[in-house]
């Protein structure tokens, strides 16, 4: 829960990741490997002075995250990472590039989607659905609401109106400060509970104060994903493509704020 003075540091992590972006998306084209969008972030954070909160990152149940930012390719939903390959992108692929940064010991979290000069017409419609269910969804973090809200926004937009899948038990979280509060409670997931007990925090209450991760995470085939033990990153089950929206957003007593409003300028299509 951030107190009225962390809110400034707060706001310029969120700041800082969207500068990235802004920095990152004007080079994406066809003919770059993943690890040089990674060395261009790592360049971009260094001259900015502030430090990757993704780089050595672990929970525990898995590897330290080897790379400066979380770079998804195609049926990668995310955790892809600098060196699960080494072919260049090509015209018509759809990358999720995921920039974490710490300020001031404040965590910065927040992913945009981009295609690669030629949208097919899946790419195209996939990308304008999660920046709509995301748009969506942020309007329902009122202070006193469920999380509830936000899914069954989220999936509503996703699965009735668009015919895509959110995919599985990944979602959104908490934000806090420190190496150790990348990821707090509450989690938000993007579809409602299948039963009980499914999402424990589906009834937790929005309160003032609170800083929020979230992100519609979606597939064209499936809500299902794969992962090898204790490896990145994680795959669409059925090979589909998927998209990864996440903007960070403060809860006040008028609504919600959102600190990472600024990725809404970003290209669609790059390169």
């Amino acid at each position: 829960m951030l107190r009225p003075d962390d809110i400034p540091h707060a706001t310029r992590a969120a700041e800082l990741v969207v500068e990235t972006h802004h920095i990152v998306a004007p080079a994406l084209r066809a003919g770059i490997t993943l690890a040089w969008i990674d060395r261009l972030v790592a360049q971009t954070l260094d001259r900015f002075g502030v430090s990757s909160a993704f780089l050595h990152y672990s929970t525990g149940r898995y590897p330290a995250f080897p790379s400066h930012a979380c770079l998804s390719v195609n049926d990668v939903v995310v955790h892809g990472t600098a060196g699960m390959s080494t072919q260049p992108l090509k015209r018509g692929d759809v990358i999720s590039i995921d920039i974490g940064v710490r300020y001031r010991g404040w965590n910065g979290d927040a992913a945009w989607t981009y295609i690669i000069q030629e949208p097919s017409a899946e790419s195209r419609r996939l990308c304008e659905c999660g920046i709509e269910a995301l748009r969506r969804g942020v309007a329902q973090l009122l202070p006193g609401a469920p999380l509830l809200d936000w899914a069954r926004t989220v999936q509503q937009c996703v699965e009735v109106e668009y015919g895509y899948h959110c995919v599985e038990r990944l979602g959104g979280h908490g934000l806090g400060c420190g190496r150790d509060h990348l990821h707090d409670p509450p989690h938000l997931a993007n579809s409602v509970p299948a039963y009980l007990g499914d999402w424990p925090d589906a009834q937790f209450r929005l309160t003032p104060g609170l800083l929020l991760a979230v992100e519609p995470i979606i597939a064209v085939g499936t809500s299902k994903v794969i992962q090898k033990p204790r490896q990145w990153p994680i795959r669409t089950a059925d090979g589909s493509l998927s998209v990864h929206y996440e903007h960070d957003v403060l809860i006040t007593e008028q609504g919600p704020r959102v600190l990472t409003a600024g990725l809404e300028d970003l290209p669609m299509i790059v390169g």
